[in-house]
């Protein structure tokens, strides 16, 4: 079958109006890939409303060819649409290439758009150079207090991740007061003591 043919297959499927018949299209075409697949699958996750069906797209990109992957999610993490620069930062993610590294800006880091902001901080804490971390840590600190808790957990669980450079930034925030900044970089103190314990605010 020609490589157009192809793509145009599966983006007619994926653009299928019931969830499973979009999940299984995607699951199909990491289960068989092939090079035409690309376009299709990246165009499809910046604006697929399924989470599950999201996953199952990322996971058939992995299984693709890595280096026209890589270049692609490279220029789709400076898309208009938040939701295409978050899942391509996730999808970079799943990747573990460090020379994604050097495409993630603090623009990504300060998002404007919580869940793309979300993704910029796992796949960042992820893929940063050990000589990067301090860096980083004192840009990620900047976000401590913003969005509710599941949003202050996954930065916290960023910052975990980077280990002792993190705790100088993380205690700069920390100002004695029930701020949510302050409270949230009490909490994250926590984690980077003991990373098993459970994510909690003061007062909580």
């Amino acid at each position: 079958m020609p490589a157009h043919t192809r793509a145009a297959a599966l983006e007619r499927a994926l653009q299928a109006e019931d969830a499973s018949e979009r999940l299984q299209a995607a699951l199909t075409a990491g289960t068989h890939p092939h090079d035409a697949y690309l376009e299709p699958l990246v165009e499809r996750c910046a604006v697929e409303p399924g989470f599950y069906v999201r996953d199952m797209l990322t996971w058939a990109l992995t299984r693709l060819p890595r280096e026209p992957v890589l270049d692609r999610l490279l220029v789709e993490v400076d898309a208009s649409r938040p939701q295409a620069r978050g899942q391509a930062l996730h999808t970079l993610s799943k990747l573990g290439d460090a020379r994604a590294w050097p495409a993630i800006r603090a623009s990504h880091l300060h998002d404007a758009d919580v869940e793309a902001a979300r993704a910029a901080w796992r796949t960042a804490a992820g893929l940063a150079p050990f000589d990067a971390h301090p860096d980083l840590a004192r840009e990620l600190a900047l976000e401590l207090g913003r969005g509710d808790i599941e949003v202050m957990r996954s930065l916290s669980r960023a910052l975990v991740e980077l280990g002792d450079a993190a705790e100088a930034a993380v205690r700069a925030a920390d100002d004695g007061s029930g701020s949510p900044r302050a409270r949230h970089a009490r909490a994250t103190l926590r984690l980077i003591e003991d990373p098993e314990a459970s994510f909690t605010l003061d007062g909580a």
